[in-house]
């Protein structure tokens, strides 16, 4: 197994929950967490678990990012004017990984990294490897002409258990998406519920 692999399904049990809706999910077997005590952590949490747990969930769900990455997008969404926990995910959305993931050009976040990090994406026709790259409404996002026949991209094509959700338009025969509009938390297709305002509560107090 590689190590994205086991650090996804580490992510999982660490939760308790499947957060990408991934049907092989160790979760959909076991409910409780790692380790040898994991069936006897159920006990009920504190507020600043619950916070912090949702700070490790979102974190964990667009690839792990470190504390440093996750901090200076957090730190940014407070700038911006209007809800802080609507523009939280919609910086985390706009970064081109989660973009070229949530357009089902790969079948997890962390081949969307590897994906945009080995060259096989443009934007606007100029190639973009930098992951955390932030598109802006209207761009043009590809699978340049080289990578659209590999095996990773026409298979996550065919995956049945994801949407394209409506802020992109996706034309899977050429293998492009537009980034329409910079989506809110209610437009986005977690499959377990994210609480950027446990995030704000959780970045107020340390």
């Amino acid at each position: 197994m590689t190590k994205r692999t086991s650090a996804k399904y580490k992510i999982d049990r660490r939760m308790g929950e499947n957060i990408w809706g991934r049907p092989k999910s160790p979760v959909n077997r076991r409910e409780y967490g790692p380790g040898q005590h994991g069936q006897r952590r159920k006990g009920k949490m504190s507020d600043f678990g619950l916070q912090l747990r949702a700070k490790q969930k979102l974190k964990g769900y667009y690839g792990d990012l470190t504390e440093k990455q996750f901090r200076r997008i957090f730190s940014e969404a407070e700038r911006v004017k209007g809800d802080t926990g609507e523009n939280l995910i919609g910086l985390l959305e706009r970064r081109l990984d989660a973009v070229v993931y949530r357009a089902k050009f790969v079948p997890t976040v962390f081949a969307a990294r590897q994906f945009v990090n080995h060259g096989h994406v443009r934007v606007n026709g100029k190639k973009v490897n930098i992951p955390s790259y932030r598109v802006k409404e209207g761009d043009v996002i590809e699978v340049r002409d080289r990578s659209k026949q590999l095996a990773i991209v026409l298979e996550a094509v065919q995956l049945p258990e994801r949407d394209v959700p409506d802020y992109l338009e996706v034309d899977h025969s050429k293998l492009t998406a537009t980034f329409v509009r910079t989506p809110g938390l209610s437009d986005v297709p977690y499959p377990v519920m994210m609480e950027p305002n446990l995030v704000i509560e959780y970045y107020a107090q340390n």
